[in-house]
């Protein structure tokens, strides 16, 4: 059994993580930090946890011992942390950005910030289990991967040789994926009944997206990725087009050709139908199609993901298992 802490415990991941981790045969939770409720049972403000314990600040000291660390800070504001714990010797997964992108002078260009820790930049494994699974099994610093990225490069990874020019991806999310703390925009009042598209161009989710492509298809893939907002809690639905460079082989054929790549995966499933956001919702589950339009000149892929589970949280635990040598599914076989 390991020990488990989580750093920024009160947000949407942080609390998800919370209730997969109590419910993880393998995994006693040691420390729980939190910046607005310090001093709170958890049962106090998240009743449906049903957890004992009490959020405390956050201090290296309250988790020392601790083998595996949760950081679920915003982008920019996790790297000191991170670089912290592992410096003390913790294993890191780190839900932000903050050490997604290979580049450490591309932070600057995407996140407004100069990355300080280039040497962790240089040493973190992208979490995408299905990817890079062995270098999961190895590392000590994982990136979790943003959410709309989890559910495109699941959609073009069986395919990443084969796709002539770029990838047009159209994605729509629940309003979690925005966090916890509402804004103008994401408020019931602003969402509700409405549908809308927002960082239209340079979204910083393409920088993952480009690098992770590219890094499949042995040669530069652009991107053009625009996310939208619907007015549902969670999930995300994405549909990507490409042109296949070696032509024209039919719905069917495609199907067969990404069953065969995914064939071992435990959490991503080929269906012969369109998968909707209530079929995955709740899982660790991506569920994917694909459908053949010669006329247009394209192909279109369909996947559906929790973004705060496949998306996020559940991811987490999956990569975390990885490290461990514990069965994949362990802690995620139910819906949460």
């Amino acid at each position: 059994m390991i020990t488990a802490s989580i750093v920024g415990a009160t947000g949407y991941t942080g609390a998800l993580l919370t209730d997969i981790l109590s419910q993880h045969s393998e995994v006693r939770l040691q420390t729980l930090t939190s910046k607005s409720y310090v001093g709170r049972a958890v049962r106090d403000v998240f009743p449906y946890l049903r957890v004992d314990g009490t959020y405390v600040e956050y201090s290296p000291a309250e988790l020392e011992g601790t083998d595996v660390v949760f950081v679920c800070y915003p982008h920019a504001q996790a790297h000191g942390v991170v670089a912290e714990l592992i410096d003390a010797g913790c294993k890191v997964v780190d839900l932000s950005a903050d050490f997604r992108l290979t580049d450490p002078l591309a932070y600057e260009d995407w996140y407004g910030f100069e990355h300080p820790r280039s040497d962790l930049v240089v040493e973190a494994v992208y979490g995408l289990p299905e990817a890079y699974r062995a270098q999961v099994s190895r590392a000590r610093l994982i990136a979790n991967p943003g959410c709309y990225p989890t559910g495109m490069l699941l959609g073009v990874l069986p395919v990443a040789a084969d796709i002539d020019g770029g990838v047009i991806v159209d994605s729509k999310s629940g309003v979690s994926g925005a966090g916890r703390t509402p804004t103008d925009k994401t408020h019931f009042c602003a969402v509700t009944e409405n549908f809308r598209a927002y960082s239209e161009v340079g979204h910083r989710h393409t920088a993952e997206m480009v690098q992770e492509l590219q890094l499949a298809a042995g040669h530069a893939v652009p991107v053009s990725f625009t996310p939208h907002l619907l007015p549902v809690e969670r999930g995300i639905l994405s549909t990507i087009y490409f042109k296949p460079r070696s032509g024209f082989i039919g719905s069917e054929a495609w199907i067969e050709k990404y069953r065969a790549f995914y064939k071992e995966e435990p959490f991503v499933e080929v269906c012969e139908h369109v998968p909707a956001l209530s079929e995955v919702n709740r899982t660790n589950f991506c569920r994917m199609t694909v459908r053949e339009d010669e006329r247009a000149g394209v192909v279109k892929v369909f996947t559906v993901i929790d973004n705060l589970v496949k998306g996020a949280s559940g991811q987490a635990v999956q990569n975390m298992n990885c490290m461990y040598g514990f069965p994949e599914d362990m802690g995620l076989r139910r819906g949460v």
